[in-house]
């Protein structure tokens, strides 16, 4: 990759000054009151979000069908670089059967309804890498409680399922919850040109900041973790690029 640190910086500058307003960060007091329901919410009112017992309910039918051993955790998108969770063990893991992809579409949070933006999901096919958080047995619920808020906002966009999770020797050591699309939800967006996700991931911002620093945060994250996405590099290459010339 031929980025420069000037680029970088001058791609940086240009996503600060696309969202004038100062975006909220994704913490866990945020995540422990109601702020995030209303960030989105002001990004776009008629959005229909999901109720805390709708949540709770979802969370309870996945609980049901935990596999024996600890709780894991997926991330291979802003888990990786702000996991906002309390947990024991961090490992780098793959997962075979699924590849991370923008292939979500948001009007919210980092998007609004008149620049609609993208969002990182599993698709099916291929393989990826990530990090893997173990919870304590004691903060199952608590923690995963402030992960459905964080990831289980509407219907129509993830679907959660319990993912094998093997290390760089190709060894089984546990399932992890990770959030898949739902390939027939109508936010799913996996059948869009790389110009229009460029063209998306370049414009979108809204209360938690734009879809550019997410995606620019997400590869610098995987690169801080030694696990650097070639596909991802490329699109981030092309989306500064996009910036640079707006």
């Amino acid at each position: 990759m031929k980025t420069t640190i000037g680029r970088d910086a001058r791609s940086k500058e240009i996503v600060a000054q696309s969202y004038l307003t100062r975006p909220a960060v994704l913490s866990r007091p945020l995540l422990q009151g109601n702020d995030l329901t209303a960030i989105i919410r002001k990004d776009a009112p008629h959005l229909r979000l999901l109720t805390e017992e709708e949540r709770q309910a979802s969370l309870d039918e996945m609980l049901k069908s935990r596999p024996d051993g600890d709780v894991w955790i997926f991330g291979y998108g802003s888990l990786i670089w702000n996991p906002a969770i309390k947990y024991v063990e961090r490992r780098i893991a793959h997962i075979e059967g699924w590849h991370r992809s923008f292939c979500m579409s948001i009007v919210a949070g980092r998007a609004s309804p008149s620049a609609p933006g993208l969002m990182l999901a599993l698709d099916e096919g291929g393989y990826c890498s990530g990090s893997a958080f173990r919870l304590a047995n004691a903060d199952v619920r608590s923690e995963l409680t402030l992960l459905w808020r964080r990831e289980m906002l509407c219907k129509g966009g993830y679907i959660p399922r319990w993912l094998e999770l093997v290390d760089a020797n190709g060894q089984s050591f546990g399932r992890a919850i990770a959030f898949t699309i739902d390939p027939e939800g109508g936010k799913y967006a996996g059948d869009m040109s790389t110009d229009a996700v460029v063209q998306r991931l370049a414009t979108a911002a809204g209360g938690l900041g734009s879809c550019a620093d997410y995606l620019f945060q997400t590869r610098d994250g995987l690169r801080s973790h030694g696990i650097p996405d070639a596909a991802l590099e490329q699109l981030a290459e092309q989306v500064e690029h996009a910036l640079t010339m707006s």
